[in-house]
Formats: C-alpha cells, structure tokens, sequence
C-alpha cells in the first residue's frame, strides 16, 4: 500500500474552516495515511496561538493564581471548532485531565504538547481515522535527546498494524513517563519521525505558503519559487535564517531517504517545493538555489607576525573560545591574522575578559572585536559547475557601494558566506538576488 505522512501547522488548523480544509486534502488521496496535526495557530494577525495560550494558562496555574479565565478560554477555542465542524465529540474528560495536571504542576511541556493532543482527537474524529498518542511510540533518553532507535521500531511496529492514524506533533515521553516535547519546529520534526517509522513515500508538509522561495520576500520583493532543493541545501538556508521548515525535520528522512513535500493548504494545486536526498537532472534553471542571512554577529580579529609557522597558535585561540562558552560559526584566516565569527550574544558584555583571555593565551600583536556583523549565505548545487560566481556576488555589492567585511566557501562549493555591515544587510540581499535571477 502507498504511503504518505501528511503534517499540518498550526495556521492550517486554526479554525474550523480551516480544518475541513485539512480533511478534504487528506481524504481526496488515499495514500494519506498518517497525519500529524498542530495546535491551532492564530486565526487573525492580533489573535494568540493555542500553544501560547497554554504556556500563559500553566504560568498562572504554576504560580498558584486564578488561571480559570485563561483555561475557559482554551476550552472555548476547541469547543468552537468541534462545534462548526458538527461533531458528536466531547473533550470534557480531556480538560478535566489537562486541568489537574496543571494544578499537580506537570510541566511545561505537558502544557504545551495539550495542544496538538486536542487537535489530534478532534481530527482524528473528523477523519475516522484512528488515534495515536505520542507520548507512547516517541521516546526521549533520561538527558532529554530523542532516542531515534527505540522509537522507530516501537512507532514502526504500531503504525504497520493500522490502516491510518492521527499522530499529535511537537511531543514524547521520558523514561520517567513524564511529557518532553522538541525544542524547536516541533510537529515538523514528528512528521519526519512518522514518515521514517511508517516507511513512506514522501513526507508532505502543509503550511500557509506554497515552498520555499529563493529568497525572503519582506526583503525582496516578489522572490521566485524554488521548485526542488536538496537536503544539503535545505540545511544551508535554514541555518542561515530560512524558516519554512526547520533544519531538524530534515535527519529523519534523510537517513532513509525519503523526499519531503512543501505544500500549502490554501493553494492545495500549487507543487510547492520537493526536498530530494539528490539533485534532479538535468540544469538548474538558475545557478543559485537560495539566498538567506542573518544578523546579529561579531567578529574577534587575531593579528600576529609569523602566526602562520607558530605551531599550536589555532588551537590555543580555540581554547580561549570554548573556555568562554563562545559557539563560533566561521574562522577566516590570513598568513598572520585570524578571525572568529560568533553571535554578538555570546560576546555582548564580556569584550574585555575575552581579549585579555586571547592576550593572555596567544601573545598577538593586536585584537579587536568588531560588533555589526551580518551574514549572507549563497546556496545552489549549480554553483559548483558555474564559473565566476564569486565574481558576481562581489560586483554585485561592489556596485552598491556594499564593503564585503568576509567571505567564507567550504571546499564543496555548494555555497559562499558574505559578512557585511547590518546596516547594509537588506539591500545586499536584493542586490545579489538581482545579479542571479532577474
């Protein structure tokens, strides 16, 4: 039997409306076995997630507040939605439940992961499909990281037994039983687990927009779709600041290879964008795949004569920076200078003690932290056969008056990193995005 994992997010399954949506997308392909669900997201700009609305609920409850209010407001927002929908459903046991965990103080997590559970039941009965809970197939060690074995042969053995399931997103189980949920993007990362375990086809992940596009349109005006990306690709542009899917989705399926489906629920006919374990044949229809950045960086320069032949120099300054906690992101390097790109978060109030860390470690000549930093990575498997790509992006800023404060290309070609000034950030995006596309 075919098999697709479907997993809908939160602005799908906002409302009523939108969840009949989400039932007349799974049932008009049978082959849409397995669906992961999210809490419901905001039905207007002003309006408040579910998930929101819980962690809100559990502070008061935590704190041994009044959070009645609160919790009937979430109860109201499930009883709407079951109401429109028609169903012969309730969810009072479930809330009662809910409710003594929050007064028992069950967690964070608990409270949160109430959300896609709720959903789950209820589309679970919209669908007649059956009704798997996480918390009992998806398992955290005792330090809180995903235990991908375990889980895929305990979720793999259930879901062989069923002909369909609704499966909650965002959350497991710890050894202790308690709830766990991911950290980030959540739901994403349970389709993937799902499409893994149930050895799927093609992992399809309905959102509000119809995939990925090259770059982000608050910055570029109408940006071009990206019709299929790889998983080395998609991992480049979500690090750097792409947010249609999170970086951590991807593992799951890649591992076994199975092609991720970026569609949007309110555009059902739009392809969106397919992410393939390898490129497709045949040319690129452009040379990049994506262009996607970020603030918020510093760099640390290093200057020292005759650095290059100190043996041990890297490593000392290397030290320094684990020492001090410092995740750095890139190491520019000259003969006799080195830089040290990190988030100006790590770096933000300690200036002094890491320089006289540096001083102290590796005798430099001269150091300096510079704040202000932004990165721009350039992303495309058409770059690597593509002469004078690196040409372009710095004509392009040259053009603009943009000063290139570094570049960075890893051996395999697949993208080049730019550090410019915040300030110059936006427009160096647009005007990169116009060298290759327009």
């Amino acid at each position: 039997m075919h098999t697709k994992v479907v997993k809908f997010g939160g602005t799908s399954l906002a409302d009523a409306g939108q969840f009949k949506k989400v039932a007349d997308i799974i049932l008009s392909d049978k082959s849409r076995r397995f669906v992961v669900p999210s809490a419901p997201g905001k039905r207007y700009s002003d309006d408040i997630k579910v998930t929101d609305m819980l962690y809100a609920c559990y502070e008061k409850a935590s704190k041994g507040e009044d959070f009645s209010a609160a919790f009937d407001a979430i109860k109201e927002r499930y009883m709407s939605i079951i109401k429109e929908l028609g169903l012969d459903i309730s969810l009072e046991d479930e809330f009662a439940k809910i409710k003594q965990g929050f007064i028992g103080k069950a967690g964070r997590d608990y409270a949160a992961s109430r959300g896609e559970y709720l959903s789950g039941i209820v589309l679970s009965k919209l669908l007649g499909f059956n009704f798997v809970d996480p918390a009992n197939y998806i398992f955290f060690n005792e330090q809180g990281v995903f235990d991908m074995e375990k889980t895929n042969k305990a979720l793999g053995e259930k879901l062989a037994k069923l002909p369909n399931a609704v499966i909650p997103g965002f959350y497991g189980s710890m050894p202790n039983d308690t709830i766990k949920t991911f950290s980030r993007g959540g739901s994403d990362i349970t389709g993937s687990i799902v499409a893994r375990a149930a050895n799927a086809e093609i992992y399809e992940n309905w959102t509000d927009v119809s995939g990925f596009l090259i770059a982000d349109p608050r910055i570029v005006p109408n940006p071009e779709p990206i019709t299929a990306i790889t998983y080395r690709e998609l991992r480049e542009l979500s690090y750097m600041g792409a947010t249609v899917l999170h970086e951590d989705a991807i593992f799951p399926v890649r591992t076994a290879g199975i092609p991720i489906n970026i569609r949007n629920t309110n555009d059902p006919s739009a392809p969106g964008t397919m992410i393939v374990p390898t490129a497709p044949e045949g040319a690129p229809k452009y040379t990049i795949t994506g262009i996607a950045g970020k603030k918020g960086f510093s760099v640390i320069t290093i200057e020292k004569d005759m650095m290059n032949s100190e043996l041990g120099f890297g490593r000392k300054l290397l030290e320094v920076i684990e020492e001090n906690r410092i995740s750095f992101e890139h190491l520019p390097s000259g003969i006799d200078t080195m830089s040290v790109i990190a988030s100006t978060a790590s770096i933000e109030g300690r200036e002094e003690k890491i320089i006289s860390d540096i001083k102290d470690a590796c005798a430099p000549d001269h150091v300096e932290i510079e704040h202000g930093l932004a990165l721009i990575a350039v992303v495309g498997r058409g770059m690597k056969s593509t002469r004078g790509v690196a040409a372009r992006i710095f004509a392009a800023l040259a053009h603009a008056h943009i000063n290139i404060k570094m570049i960075d290309q890893g051996s395999s070609e697949l993208n080049i990193i730019v550090g410019v000034n915040e300030s110059d950030f936006e427009e160096a995006m647009r005007r990169i995005y116009e060298i290759f596309v327009l």
